[in-house]
């Protein structure tokens, strides 16, 4: 197990974190349907990622674990961005991380792995905050996106769990499935209206940077950063992604959802941490 860090390692762990979150506020900036720009900005990410492998001689693996590692990708990065026009941005990044504990619901129901306190006690809290987050949906008329951002969390687990497989190859479950999203969501920006340099800009950004280069920053910095490290600085993606849609979009959030998103996200890095040093 990796026990040290070293600073390459975790200022690319932080740069994926800062370009990941970036996605809740161009999602935003774009005037366009949710589908239209999950086609666009998954084309994108594909070009820059097959140009990386590319230029890494890495040669894409395509076997079942990829396959279902792309399909849950499509998930992911389809209903992350429904949920973005449905919801507020932070209830959208939060609600999507709660996907850790629906690897304990999965690994409990399909690979029979008792849960232990720990992650019983994380499953409880993490609902103790959900709760508070569908309150607030139920409020602001923001349920259905509320919905949908849980089931990018559901389908988020997938992908975690399905890199985990001897044979799964993460990069190529990243390029194959944003390619697929790309060829099948495309098309529908020739129904758009708004092709403003503004908006190409933006959509340029959500796929090459937000995509396309945190995936790459993340697959570098894993391999050199120490577990807890690593959970304590992927953490920093949720709060920032809120951040920046309420200083330049002036999205604000409740004080339930700011609760919420507090006792979700504390449980989970509480939770990676315990688990990381329990297992060093």
């Amino acid at each position: 197990m990796k026990e040290k860090t070293s600073w390459t390692g975790a200022l690319c762990m932080f740069l994926a974190s800062v370009c990941f979150s970036t996605g809740g506020l161009l999602v935003k900036l774009i005037p366009w349907s949710a589908l239209a720009i999950n086609g666009a900005r998954n084309l994108t990410g594909a070009a820059v990622i097959g140009a990386y492998l590319l230029a890494r001689r890495h040669k894409p693996v395509f076997n079942k674990a990829v396959a279902l590692g792309a399909l849950s990708l499509i998930g992911v990065t389809s209903l992350f961005t429904v949920a973005n026009k449905l919801t507020t941005a932070a209830n959208a990044i939060v609600l999507q991380f709660t996907a850790p504990v629906f690897v304990i619901v999965f690994m409990a129901l399909f690979f029979h792995t008792r849960p232990t306190r720990a992650d019983l006690g994380a499953c409880a809290a993490v609902l103790a905050g959900v709760v508070l987050f569908f309150i607030d949906g139920l409020q602001a008329g923001n349920l259905t996106g509320n919905l949908v951002a849980i089931l990018s969390g559901v389908c988020y687990a997938g992908v975690f769990l399905m890199n985990a497989s001897e044979n799964a190859d993460a990069l190529s479950s990243c390029f194959f499935g944003q390619l697929a999203a790309g060829v099948a969501f495309t098309p529908l920006c020739l129904r758009e209206t708004d092709y403003s340099a503004s908006t190409l800009l933006a959509v340029l950004a959500l796929g090459a940077v937000q995509v396309g280069l945190a995936y790459i920053l993340f697959s570098e910095g894993i391999r050199r950063t120490a577990p807890v490290t690593a959970s304590l600085i992927t953490g920093l993606e949720p709060v920032m992604n809120p951040l920046w849609v309420a200083l330049f979009y002036g999205e604000t959030v409740s004080p339930l959802a700011a609760a919420g998103a507090a006792i979700v996200v504390g449980s989970i890095v509480a939770y990676n941490i315990h688990v990381q040093k329990k297992s060093e």
